[in-house]
């Protein structure tokens, strides 16, 4: 698990591209389907340097278990490395702390207790392209997420072989990729020292059993399970443990949301008092039904999907067959832990003409998807209650 690994970033070639195209229901959403990255086939392509690379959002139809090989993927800065040599990586824990440490892989695994946690790794900006009026980044459907098994070591018991001093505040975490112009600030985000001991926080080396892929952040990264994907470093190598707060860019001018429950703000709205973004917010999904998909009245229709609690457990599903005039209970599949994906399904009868599905889910927190779609300047925590529209003949 810890050996080398290859994969090439800068020779991608046309003849990998698919000839299939998706299109995104935004406008600019055509997107190319690829097989033309490391380990990755029938994605979809957003941008090649830094990869951003989508989940087809069929995938989430077939399992509760994101695959690995259609997981999305998402870097900030355009430098990656192409190898990596899993035996000769080190972990590199400093700042304030008693004893520095730099830690093998193989050490990471087999000098700590293993961990396995099932957790939605999503990003901060998934389904950016909805957002309207739409707002610069990258333009990203409902498939920036994906649910995982990871398989690795907590990060309060390697803080607690550094042995933190009395005056730590935050720990910041670095991977490996850079910019090109040497004044690019440097991806890093921190949490405080109370969350980063918490126990539930990761170092992770493996995904669904296997190594992660490259791109997903081979041969380490942070799992941080209820939060935004942007604190979840890939390639992670190095640990610093702080005495103030971050005040790096990627802490203190990125990622910055309005100061409210709902990360909301009217557009153009100005003295806006903007905070880090942190925890995930509930949603749920329709998998199996699509929009102008035609069905039959009067025969009984199962709809089914996936929805998560964001930073806590699911409560319940509600599902509404006339566009939000009367709610039922979904039956709820397996719990696969708090921070999972889990399944739910109803079945209902249509009558003939158009049918609006809505779908709303509640954490065990009791926070609710809201009706109305938030907006921001970064597109960041859409979470609205989602609606499919079929034809009933």
């Amino acid at each position: 698990m810890a050996g080398g690994l290859a994969g090439s970033l800068t020779s991608i070639g046309a003849a990998a591209w698919s000839a299939e195209q998706v299109d995104l229901p935004f406008a600019g959403g055509q997107r190319d389907v690829t097989d033309a990255f490391p380990q990755k086939r029938g994605v979809l392509l957003l941008r090649t340097r830094p990869p951003l690379l989508e989940t087809p959002f069929p995938v989430f139809d077939k399992g509760i278990v994101t695959p690995n090989d259609q997981f999305f993927v998402r870097w900030h800065l355009p430098n990656i490395p192409n190898r990596i040599d899993g035996a000769a990586f080190r972990l590199n824990v400093h700042g304030a702390v008693a004893h520095e440490l730099s830690l093998s892989v193989n050490e990471l695994m087999t000098k700590f207790e293993q961990v396995q946690l099932i957790a939605v790794n999503q990003c901060s900006g998934n389904s950016r392209g909805l957002f309207s009026p739409r707002v610069a980044g990258g333009q990203w459907g409902n498939g920036a997420m994906g649910n995982a098994v990871w398989t690795g070591i907590r990060l309060r018991d390697v803080l607690a072989r550094a042995m933190l001093k009395a005056d730590a505040v935050a720990v910041r975490f670095r991977g490996l990729e850079t910019g090109v112009l040497p004044t690019t600030p440097l991806f890093m985000k921190s949490l405080q020292v109370d969350h980063a001991q918490d126990g539930e926080v990761m170092i992770a080396y493996a995904m669904n059993g296997e190594p992660l892929p490259l791109l997903n952040g081979f041969p380490i990264r942070l799992i941080v399970p209820g939060w935004y994907s942007t604190y979840w470093l890939k390639m992670l190598n190095d640990i610093d443990v702080l005495t103030q707060p971050d005040d790096n860019y990627w802490m203190a001018k990125a990622y910055l949301v309005p100061d409210n429950p709902q990360g909301n703000v009217e557009p153009g709205q100005k003295d806006v008092h903007m905070v880090p973004i942190s925890r995930m917010l509930p949603r749920s999904f329709v998998t199996n039904l699509h929009d102008d998909q035609h069905v039959r009245a009067g025969q009984a229709l199962t709809v089914r999907g996936i929805a998560f609690g964001g930073d806590t457990g699911l409560r319940e599903v509600r599902v509404s067959p006339d566009g939000g005039t009367s709610w039922h209970a979904a039956k709820l599949g397996a719990d696969h832990g708090k921070y999972s994906f889990r399944h739910w399904e109803v079945r209902l009868t249509p009558k003939a003409g158009p049918m609006t599905i809505k779908v709303k889910a509640t954490n065990s927190a009791g926070v609710t998807q809201p009706d109305v779609p938030n907006w921001n300047p970064g597109g960041y925590m859409r979470n609205v209650v989602e609606s499919t529209t079929l034809t009933v003949i």
